[in-house]
């Protein structure tokens, strides 16, 4: 990058005020994931393309910051988690439409937006994490979660937060809003507490005795058993084993990590050779034992700790239709009173 690049992007992205690109061979992101998480992935883009990646890492308000950029925005490149997040950005007008035989060719058609909006990357399963010493059974089923026997004894973070809305969409395109509803409504009656934390704090609890069961992403589980930082993690994790549900019938619900193209990318070319470096096997694999998810590319192997969790069995409902409903598991949350946990 030449130093009136490097200032003039350093500019734009510590003081909102965009600027069109001034050379070629870099491509400019903007992600909702950590920066440590992507850095090995764009490192090897680097090395086989010559091509440098500039990151804005933000954890809130990224579409409304290209909305303000306008046509002079910098970005190329959407890097974000949750399918509700990745249509947050189509919805929004940011995005133009992804052509690419190399997405078509190895991206399933379920973990692709019909119109071309996003491409998913990698999947993580909501999964159930249960406690080791206090449940005995190893296999589950979500609509088991509203069974009166697990009255008290079950943890979750927040209902509207994107990861259980996805779950509680997913629960509508299967059965219906009214049977969701009646469902929804029996998880809230079994709760131990009021929903609260994310989900290495649900692990927490059943690693303290306050739930048994906890609503949780499968990444999560070793993102904890490799903290070196901060070891207790791994006490959590131990505590816990990760039941896929639904294995027997429909699978494990799933949710993606995934890629947009910018509406007005200034460097098209180098984001559309980085959209196909992300949806390569090589990639695929780098990406996913990175983040410990699961490639999206058939036949790819997730890393040595995800197998260790089990086999997943993903739902092959198309990620369009659960979004498509989660407006309404939103207000589901909110008419069964999620937030305000359980009825003593």
């Amino acid at each position: 990058m030449t130093n009136l690049r490097r200032y003039a992007l350093a500019v734009a992205l510590t003081t909102g005020t965009a600027v069109p690109a001034l050379a070629d061979g870099e491509v400019n992101i903007y992600s909702y994931r950590q920066p440590d998480l992507i850095k090995p992935l764009l490192d090897r883009f680097t090395e086989e393309t010559g091509i440098a990646t500039n990151v804005l890492f933000l954890d809130k308000g990224l579409v409304e910051r290209i909305q303000a950029e306008g046509e002079n925005s910098p970005a190329d490149i959407i890097l974000t988690v949750d399918i509700s997040r990745l249509t947050e950005a189509k919805d929004g007008g940011v995005t133009q439409p992804i052509k690419s035989a190399v997405v078509d060719s190895d991206i399933p058609a379920q973990y692709r937006d019909p119109d071309g909006g996003w491409v998913g990357l990698t999947t993580r399963g909501r999964v159930v994490y249960a406690s080791k010493d206090r449940v005995s059974q190893d296999t589950i089923t979500y609509e088991e979660l509203a069974d009166p026997k697990w009255k008290g004894k079950i943890c979750t973070r927040d209902g509207q937060h994107s990861y259980n809305i996805g779950l509680i969409a997913s629960m509508i395109a299967e059965h219906g809003e009214a049977e969701t509803e009646t469902w929804l409504t029996g998880l809230k009656n079994n709760l131990a507490r009021k929903p609260d934390g994310g989900d290495r704090d649900q692990a927490k609890a059943i690693f303290a005795g306050e739930c048994d069961l906890a609503l949780g992403n499968t990444y999560y589980v070793g993102l904890m058993q490799t903290n070196e930082k901060e070891p207790e993690q791994k006490d959590w994790a131990n505590a816990i084993k990760v039941l896929f549900p639904n294995t027997d019938d429909r699978g494990t619900h799933v949710n993606i990590s995934g890629v947009a193209m910018a509406k007005y990318a200034p460097n098209k070319e180098n984001a559309q050779k980085l959209v196909d470096f992300l949806a390569s096997g090589e990639a695929q694999e780098i990406y996913a034992e990175q983040v410990f998810e699961y490639p999206v590319m058939p036949g790819k192997e997730p890393a040595d700790v995800v197998k260790a969790f089990g086999t997943i069995k993903p739902a092959t409902l198309p990620l369009a239709d659960i979004a498509a409903n989660r407006k309404k598991a939103s207000e589901l949350v909110d008419k069964v009173g999620y937030n305000e946990g359980p009825e003593m």
